[in-house]
């Protein structure tokens, strides 16, 4: 029985012990099951693989879809935002403004081209009020130089204390500028007394600005200005109404002044030997009748305010204002048709001269032809020193003699 016994006891500790190493997995077994997971994660992989490519055209469809309704939201916004702008820019009223209407009076009675005159001179058609002022030469040009003492001048005449300036005059020099300001007074500062109850008698000028009084005008470029350079200063006075230009731009208009202008007085207060004043070609010239009525009178125009390059056929620009009026003009006759004829004073050849004056006058032509003028309605031809107005030993006589006449045909 014990025996018995003793062989279960043994046979159940060795099913006991057994057992557990029957539980275990043999080497052979572990290797094929890590084979089959390793095998079983690639497939997952492959598996997931093939979804996402299955799904990335389903998602790039979508992105690309997103992306179109992007885009068109945006194109719709970019194309309110034009459509707004064009509309806002047709909605915009078209500034219209005719800046430059300035025409030089058409008989010259003071000009001062400082021809003949000596270097370090005061100039001799000149009266001097106060302070400094000499010939010079600046850039290749005789200049009156303003040096220093606050100076000014008056255009010398020997009867002075008179009222020199018609009803309707102009006065235009070239005047190299700076920062502070200069001025030209409507009376002779030496000879007269103003009469201006308001002490209002003159146009201040400065590189970008002109004023008179209480009225003041910046020129439209101003920022682009440079503050020393040579302007065209011109002022029209007609019967009580006083416009002054800076180059082809008009700065100040007013139609009463409080006073009777009687002469011309150039002035700056601010001249110093490191800061100088030039002036030259300086020009008053008496008003006329308009152009139109001097055509039904005379059958002409005659027009010395066209103004070219010294011996050339190059316009300056301050001639525009004169060939502006004459194509107004034309475009409200169509039935006028004009000869444009050249003149000359009798500097220089006679030969010379006829040629000057006919590329002169085809350049006007051509101008007007330029502005749209019908090339049918005009003509030109030269004619020199030929035919002459005034006394060429005169500055204001050869002034006169200058001229480009509009001949109606």
């Amino acid at each position: 029985m014990k025996t018995n016994l003793f062989a279960l006891g043994i046979a159940m500790a060795s099913f006991l012990v057994v057992q557990p190493l029957c539980a275990q997995e043999n080497p052979t077994q572990k290797i094929k099951k890590e084979s089959h997971k390793v095998i079983n994660r690639n497939i997952d992989k492959l598996f997931n693989r093939d979804k996402k490519k299955e799904d990335q055209p389903a998602q790039q469809e979508q992105q690309q879809q997103e992306q179109q309704e992007q885009q068109q939201q945006q194109g719709d916004a970019t194309g309110q935002a034009q459509q707004a702008a064009t509309t806002a820019d047709e909605a915009k009223p078209e500034l219209k403004w005719a800046k430059y209407d300035f025409v030089p009076g058409d008989r010259v009675i003071f000009e001062d081209n400082l021809v003949g005159e000596e270097n370090g001179e005061f100039p001799s058609r000149w009266d001097l009020d106060r302070g400094i002022v000499e010939v010079a030469e600046f850039g290749g040009d005789n200049v009156i130089m303003f040096r220093d003492g606050a100076p000014g001048i008056m255009p010398y005449f020997k009867e002075a204390k008179e009222d020199y300036l018609p009803d309707v005059f102009t006065v235009e020099f070239d005047l190299y500028c700076h920062n502070n300001d200069f001025e030209i007074f409507l009376y002779d500062r030496k000879n007269q007394k103003s009469g201006s109850p308001t002490g209002y008698t003159g146009v201040s000028i400065d590189y970008q600005s002109m004023e008179f009084g209480r009225s003041y005008s910046a020129h439209p470029d101003k920022d682009n200005l440079a503050q020393r350079r040579w302007i065209h200063v011109a002022v029209a006075y007609t019967n009580g109404k006083l416009k002054a230009y800076m180059d082809e731009t008009r700065l100040i208009n007013i139609p009463r002044i409080d006073f009777d202008p009687k002469g011309i007085t150039l002035y700056t207060y601010h001249a110093k030997n490191e800061r100088l004043y030039y002036v030259k070609n300086i020009r008053i010239a008496e008003g006329g009748v308009k152009y139109y009525d001097r055509v039904m009178e005379d059958g002409k125009i005659v027009a010395n305010g066209i103004r070219f390059d010294t011996g050339k056929s190059t316009l300056k620009p301050e001639s525009m204002g004169i060939i502006n009026e004459i194509y107004h003009m034309m475009e409200e006759h169509p039935d006028l048709k004009f000869s444009v004829e050249g003149h000359t004073d009798n500097v220089g050849d006679d030969d010379s001269n006829m040629i000057l004056s006919a590329d002169r006058a085809e350049t006007v032509k051509k101008t007007l032809v330029d502005m749209c003028i019908s090339p049918d309605r005009l003509s030109s031809k030269g004619l020199g020193e030929s035919m002459t107005l005034d006394d060429n030993n005169v500055p204001e006589g050869r002034a006169n003699n200058r001229r480009v006449e509009f001949v109606k045909i």
